[in-house]
C-alpha cells in the first residue's frame, strides 16, 4: 500500500529545489489556409498564424485571379467591355452590368427608357436571390449543414432559366446594357416568375426551419466574427457585412437609382454584428426581393427598352456582396481612357484578422462562409481602394491625343467630352447596392 514504509524514506533530489526546471516557450504554428481550399470558395490564401487552434492572426493574400481586367477594357470599346464584369463576381452577374451601364449613362447624360428601368430593377433582385441562395446555403454546407444547399439550388436553377430566357445564357448574360437591357421580355416569362416568387417564399420558410433555431447552428455562428458599427465603418465594409453590424445603409434607399425610388420595401439590419446577425439579415432581404419583384411584375409600363439612338444601341432590323462601383473616365474616344473597379470584397478580406482573432480555427470557415466572397472581384484586385474617387470628382486635365472617334458610342462620349474642353476627360462615378 503507497505510501509504505520504504518510500517515505525517499527525499527529493537536492537539485529539484535548487534549479528549478526552466519555463519552456512555446511558439505558435503558422499555416495555410488555401487557395485550394474547399472552404475558401475559390483562390483564397489565408496566412494564418495559430496558438493551439486559436487564431492570433490572419493575413489575406489576395491577386492569385488577376488579370488585369481594368487594363483589358482600356482597349475595348464601351460595349465590347461589357462582359467583364459578368466575370468580375460570377455571382452577381446583371448588378455588375447595371452597375457599369449606368455609369456609361452618366457619361453620356441619358436615361433608359422607363420599362428597361423596370426588367433591370427585375433582373437585378433575382440576381440578389441568386446571391443569398448562394451565401447561406454554401455557409450551411461549410459548417456541415447539407440539405439546404440542394433545396435552394434546385430554385436556384428556375432563376438561371430565366435568364436563359431572356439573354440566352445561363450565367454571362450581358443582357443589361448602356442605353437599356438587349431585348424585351419573351412571352410568358412574367408569368412564370410570379410563380416561381409564389412558391419561393415556402422554401425560405424550410431553410428557416432548419437552421434559424438549430442549435448546432447557432453554436457555430453566435458571437463569432463580431464586428462592431464602428469597426464596419472603418474597413469601408457594405452591404450585409455592414447592415449586420447594425447600419441602416443600403444604395438603393440611401441613393436609389433606375426606379428603387418608386418600389416599397424595407432594409434588415441587425445588432451584434456576427454570423447568426449576418445570416439573418441575408434571409430577410429574401424577402424584401420577393416583394420588389412582385411590385415590378405589376408596375411594368409598355414600352421600349432601349434609347431610340442609334449612337447608343444598335438600330432596329425588325418592326447585367456589398456596393460595387465603377468609375470610369473618357477621353472621347471609343474606349474607356480609365475604368476603376472597387468590388466590396476586398475591405471585407481587409477586416477578417479583427474577425477571426481568438476564434478557433474551425470558426474562421464560419466567417469566410458569410463573406460570400467573388473570386473574380476582390481576389483579382484591380488596383488601390485609394483610385476609387467620389461621384463627380473632378479630375486634373491631362494631355491626352486627339480623341478617336472611330464607333457611333466614342464619337457620342466625345461630343460630351468636347463640352468640357479638348483636353479635360469626362468621368462619372456609379455605385450599385450589394
Amino acid at each position: 500500500m503507497y505510501p509504505s514504509k520504504e518510500t517515505e524514506k525517499w527525499v527529493p533530489p537536492p537539485w529539484n529545489d535548487k534549479d528549478p526546471v526552466a519555463h519552456k516557450k512555446v511558439s505558435s504554428l503558422t499555416i495555410n489556409f488555401g487557395p485550394q481550399h474547399p472552404a475558401a470558395h475559390g483562390v483564397l490564401r489565408l496566412v494564418m498564424e495559430l496558438s493551439g487552434e486559436t487564431v492570433k492572426k490572419c493575413d489575406p493574400h489576395v491577386g492569385l485571379l488577376h488579370r488585369g481586367t481594368e487594363k483589358l477594357i482600356e482597349y475595348k470599346t464601351y460595349l465590347q467591355a461589357l462582359p467583364y464584369f459578368d466575370r468580375l463576381d460570377y455571382v452577381s452577374m446583371m448588378c455588375n452590368e447595371q452597375a457599369y451601364s449606368l455609369a456609361v449613362e452618366k457619361l453620356l447624360n441619358i436615361r433608359p427608357p422607363l420599362r428597361a428601368q423596370w426588367i433591370r430593377v427585375l433582373f437585378a433582385e433575382i440576381t440578389r436571390l441568386l446571391n443569398h441562395i448562394m451565401a447561406v446555403t454554401t455557409h450551411a454546407l461549410d459548417i456541415g449543414a447539407m440539405t439546404p444547399f440542394f433545396w435552394m439550388f434546385e430554385e436556384r436553377e428556375k432563376m438561371f432559366e430565366f435568364y436563359e430566357r431572356v439573354s440566352g445564357a445561363r450565367m454571362h448574360a450581358a443582357y443589361i446594357r448602356p442605353g437599356g437591357v438587349h431585348q424585351d421580355l419573351p412571352l410568358g416569362l412574367m408569368d412564370d416568375i410570379y410563380e416561381f416568387v409564389k412558391n419561393f417564399s415556402m422554401r425560405i420558410d424550410e431553410v428557416e426551419e432548419m437552421l434559424t433555431n438549430n442549435r448546432i447552428w447557432k453554436n457555430r455562428t453566435v458571437d463569432i466574427g463580431v464586428i462592431t458599427a464602428e469597426e464596419a465603418l472603418n474597413y469601408g465594409f457594405s452591404g450585409v457585412m455592414l447592415r449586420g453590424s447594425g447600419i441602416h445603409w443600403d444604395l438603393r434607399k440611401t441613393q436609389p437609382y433606375d426606379v428603387y425610388d418608386q418600389v416599397e420595401f424595407d432594409v434588415p439590419i441587425g445588432s451584434r454584428g456576427d454570423c447568426y446577425d449576418r445570416y439573418l439579415c441575408r434571409v430577410e432581404e429574401m424577402r424584401q426581393s420577393l416583394r420588389i419583384i412582385l411590385q415590378c411584375l405589376n408596375k411594368m409600363p409598355e414600352g421600349e427598352i432601349k434609347v431610340d439612338d442609334a449612337k447608343i444601341s444598335p438600330p432596329k432590323r425588325a418592326e447585367m456582396k456589398g456596393e460595387f462601383g465603377v468609375y470610369l473616365v473618357s477621353d472621347g474616344s471609343s474606349r474607356p481612357y480609365r475604368c476603376k473597379i472597387k468590388a466590396p470584397g476586398f475591405a471585407h478580406l481587409a477586416g477578417l484578422d479583427r474577425m477571426s482573432q481568438g476564434h478557433m480555427l474551425a470558426d474562421v470557415v464560419a466567417i469566410i462562409g458569410m463573406f460570400l466572397l467573388g473570386a473574380g472581384g476582390s481576389r483579382s484586385y484591380q488596383g488601390a481602394p485609394s483610385l476609387f474617387q467620389g461621384a463627380d470628382h473632378a479630375l486634373t486635365p491631362l494631355s491626352l491625343p486627339q480623341a478617336r472617334k472611330t464607333s457611333s458610342l466614342g464619337k457620342w462620349i466625345g461630343e460630351v467630352a468636347a463640352l468640357a474642353g479638348p483636353a479635360v476627360p469626362v468621368s462619372c462615378c456609379v455605385r450599385c447596392s450589394g
